[in-house]
């Protein structure tokens, strides 16, 4: 079934839509060891936690890598969920911040990863634009905890 469209600008509508309850989970997302080391690569942050596939067995208490905090933040808009609605209308989206960031348990190199999600706020920004606060959990896949809270401001133009 097609998600509802409504308009990026119809804060009632959208207002009606804040809710405590999650979506369902949305696909699962592999996180490799290479994704890992890549990340690091990237970022700099080629910590033995995450890359020495070795010592982690020996040393970690994680029993092997963990993927960096930051690449779960970055994966959170491929990681798709069952939304039940689809903004329109709007020519930009911004990324304007975070309300909250926690990595509340590791995801292990190999770990299969999905998100769920539920809109917390919704409010007027500017003259043309409309600021939502959505909150992702992003769990392991069969983990009762999540390993990422998120809550981030989205601003529609």
């Amino acid at each position: 079934m097609a998600a509802r469209q409504v308009r990026f600008d119809d804060l009632e509508t959208l207002s009606s839509l804040v809710t405590e309850e999650w979506t369902d989970f949305g696909p699962p997302l592999t996180v490799t060891q290479e994704m890992i080391d890549r990340f690091g690569e990237i970022t700099g942050d080629e910590q033995w936690i995450h890359q020495d596939t070795e010592r982690t067995r020996r040393e970690s208490p994680f029993g092997g890598p963990i993927a960096h905090g930051f690449l779960i933040v970055s994966l959170v808009g491929t990681l798709e969920t069952a939304e039940d609605f689809e903004l329109v209308g709007f020519d930009t989206i911004v990324n304007y911040g975070a309300d909250k960031l926690r990595f509340i348990s590791p995801v292990p190199a190999g770990a299969q990863i999905h998100a769920r999600r539920r809109l917390v706020h919704v409010r007027k920004k500017g003259p043309t634009g409309t600021q939502l606060t959505v909150e992702t959990e992003i769990h392991v896949v069969g983990a009762d905890k999540p390993a990422m809270l998120y809550r981030s401001l989205i601003l529609y133009l």
